[in-house]
This record gives C-alpha cells, structure tokens and sequence, in this order.
C-alpha cells in the first residue's frame, strides 16, 4: 500500500503509517526537497505548472507497480475521521484502509454542495465554459459511454473534490488510463494566452470534476471521508465546516 503526499515544498510530515510517502511534485528544474520525486521514470513533471497534484498521480500510475493499494492526498490536507481537530491521530491508517477497501471500491472527500450546478460552479470559480464543451466533446467521440454520467454530474450540485482518492490499484490504474487520455487530447486545443495564472491549473480542475463523472459511471462504492486542511487555523476551519453544513441543508434537494 502506497499513499503518496503531493507536496511542492518542504513541510512538516505527520507522523504516519509507512503507507504514506512524500513525493515532491513539479520536481523538473526545482531544488531537490529530499523527498521521492515525480521526474524520475515516465513522468510529466514538467507539466506541474499546469497540471497541479496530477504529476504525481501520474507518477503514482506509471512507476508503481507493486503496491496493491493507491492514493493521493495532499500535503496540508488529509482524509481524517475527526471534525475539526489536525491531529495525524485521526488519519486513516493501513488496517482502516483495508478494512474500508473490503466494503467499499473507493475513499473520497465528502461531497460538497453548491448553490449553482457543477457546471456553473466550475466557470464561474476556476476556469474556461469553453474547455467542459471541448471535454464533453472528446467524451462523445472516444467515450460515449460517460456522456450520461458527465450529464449527470454537471446538471447537479454534489462534488468530490481535491483529487483525494484511495483505492485498489487496478481500479487506480484504470482511472488513471482513462482521466490522462482525455487531458492529453484537451491539452492539444489549449491556447495558454487566454488564461489567467489561477486558471492555468485548468487540468487540476478538470481532473476533480472528471473524478466524480468516471465515479458516476462505474457506480463505485464509496466512502466518503472529511478532509482536513493542517494549516488552517481552528476557527478557520470551524468556518468551513458551517459553511458546508449550511451548504447541505439549503441545496442538497436541489
């Protein structure tokens, strides 16, 4: 079992299960943190800049190849079983994993629920109409399967976000095969010029809603875990929970 923790930066890592191994993501070109790296063996780290976490879950599928269980989270952030509290006490660990993978096929951050429809939600906040027509465009000439998950999905208000996951490998690899096809194909329609650096990130963000379309289609088991953001202050994070509960109550029977 491997979860790998995408980090850019030094940081204090959490003391954990061996499971969890820091991998220095957008390695290519930057000072070596002492930590794995995502360009060694096949790689895009080069991609960092646009394709955030992704270098290493890329790095994760293609270089791995002996772990029978997956994952990524992030540096700050964590799948935990506490509400509020940062404590690495409640992360999950080895024998919780694999007690949750024999129940259910995938952990994922617990959904979130917006005013708007995903679709609103992902041009209004991070990025380009433009590019969920060119991504529902490569859907139907090379996935038309998915097109009543990707409608499913972006007509509603729920999203697993992050680009947290843990799961068995193969179901690991497998996403990975179908999510990188797609965002090489959009990639080679992209025209940098038109975006800002916030939406520059366009794969990241389009990987955390395409997550959810390909969850939709296989119709996975999910667990769904709270995440927890270890540099954010308390009532920060008391906020956000408010915020998300409030978010639930109003727009849930949207």
């Amino acid at each position: 079992m491997a979860i790998y923790i995408a980090t850019h930066k030094n940081f204090k890592v959490p003391n954990l299960d061996k499971i969890y191994i820091p991998l220095q993501v957008g390695a290519s070109g930057k000072k070596n943190l002492g930590y794995l790296k995502d360009n060694t063996g096949d790689n895009i780290s080069e991609k960092n800049a646009n394709y955030c976490e992704l270098t290493g879950l890329y790095w994760a599928w293609k270089n791995d190849n002996n772990s029978k269980i997956k994952g990524l989270v992030h540096y700050r952030r964590y799948f935990t079983k506490y509400r509020f509290s940062v404590s690495a006490k409640g992360f999950l660990c080895e024998n919780e994993i694999n007690q949750i993978l024999n129940e259910y096929d995938i952990i994922l951050s617990k959904k979130e629920y917006f005013k708007e429809t995903a679709w609103e939600e992902y041009h209004m906040v991070c990025g380009l109409e433009k590019d969920l027509k060119r991504v529902e465009k490569i859907l139907r000439e090379n996935y038309p399967e998915y097109l009543p998950a990707f409608n499913k999905y972006f007509s509603g208000n729920v999203s697993s976000l992050f680009n947290m996951m843990i799961c068995k490998s193969d179901l690991f690899d497998e996403y990975c095969q179908w999510l990188f096809d797609i965002l090489f194909q959009l990639e080679k329609e992209i025209d940098w010029k038109e975006y800002d650096d916030y939406q520059k990130r366009l794969f990241g963000f389009m990987s955390e809603r395409l997550l959810n379309v390909w969850v939709i289609h296989k119709g996975l088991r999910i667990k769904e875990y709270r995440t927890v953001n270890t540099e954010m202050k308390f009532m920060d994070r008391v906020r956000i929970w408010l915020r998300r509960y409030k978010n639930k109550y109003l727009f849930a029977h949207r």
